[in-house]
């Protein structure tokens, strides 16, 4: 699988692969609509508002400025567009793209936000942009997406979310990674990414509005209430997201 493509390749390949190709690609299930993901993410937004400026503020009297972390992403049929979180890094270009629980940039700060999910709430403003969905495959940087690769059209076929099963199972997916031994981009390359694509392709197949308002019932549980996460293997990462599975300890299985 070649996964070393530029943002720039991605924007060009658009069209000529994700678009021609999307005939071929089966129909996704669809989840929740997009009108009422739309007023959930302003509803967030607003009701979030004073939190996310008071943990704005934070980050910028701990470790200065900009408040904010902006990165290009891959989105549905391939476009690429800028997500927002709130920075948990020092400023910097340099390092990898893959960031583990001992990576050196994180701040103090942007650890405990990382934990408690609170970077993830300006994303809201890409859910209300129609770049992303409340409950749908991660964005993966255009360095690791192959637009070429009949799996990643088929994820492309979605809009990307901020939550799903997946994702559930690897809410300490930087601790993971944190215990892998020797080149952290390879591994998530050659052995993680492509069990998550499996799981996205498991959950996408059987997605309904139900089962995406289940994953984000579940996962604001997760955030409210946090659950020590079990350990999975690759190929149990592969399979969580299916229509039977358990995608989380102690949660009931997707209907």
């Amino acid at each position: 699988m070649s996964l070393a493509l530029s943002g720039e390749s991605a924007n060009v390949m658009r069209a000529e692969v994700i678009r021609d190709s999307r005939a071929g690609v089966a129909d996704i299930s669809k989840g929740l609509p997009r009108w009422s993901e739309a007023v959930l993410s302003l509803l967030g937004l607003v009701l979030l508002a004073p939190l996310i400026v008071l943990t704005g503020l934070a980050v910028a009297v701990s470790s200065g400025m900009p408040v904010l972390f902006r990165q290009r992403r891959v989105g549905r049929h391939g476009r690429t567009f800028e997500l927002y979180k709130l920075r948990t890094m020092k400023p910097s270009t340099d390092g990898p793209q893959v960031t583990s629980g001992n990576d050196a940039r994180i701040t103090r700060l942007g650890r405990f936000l990382r934990h408690a999910k609170l970077d993830e709430l300006p994303t809201l403003w890409n859910v209300l942009r129609g770049d992303m969905s409340l409950v749908g495959p991660r964005p993966e940087v255009p360095r690791f997406v192959d637009l070429t690769d009949p799996i990643w059209q088929k994820v492309l076929s979605a809009r990307p979310g901020i939550t799903d099963p997946v994702t559930l199972v690897l809410r300490s997916e930087a601790e993971l990674l944190a215990r892998v031994e020797g080149d952290t981009e390879r591994y998530y390359v050659q052995e993680l990414q492509p069990a998550k694509l499996k799981g996205y392709v498991a959950y996408l197949d059987a997605r309904t509005w139900r089962s995406d308002l289940a994953v984000l019932l579940w996962t604001i549980a997760a955030v409210v209430i946090p659950r020590r996460s079990s350990e999975h293997t690759i190929d149990e990462i592969g399979k969580v997201a299916g229509p039977d599975a358990e995608f989380q300890a102690g949660f009931k299985p997707l209907k």
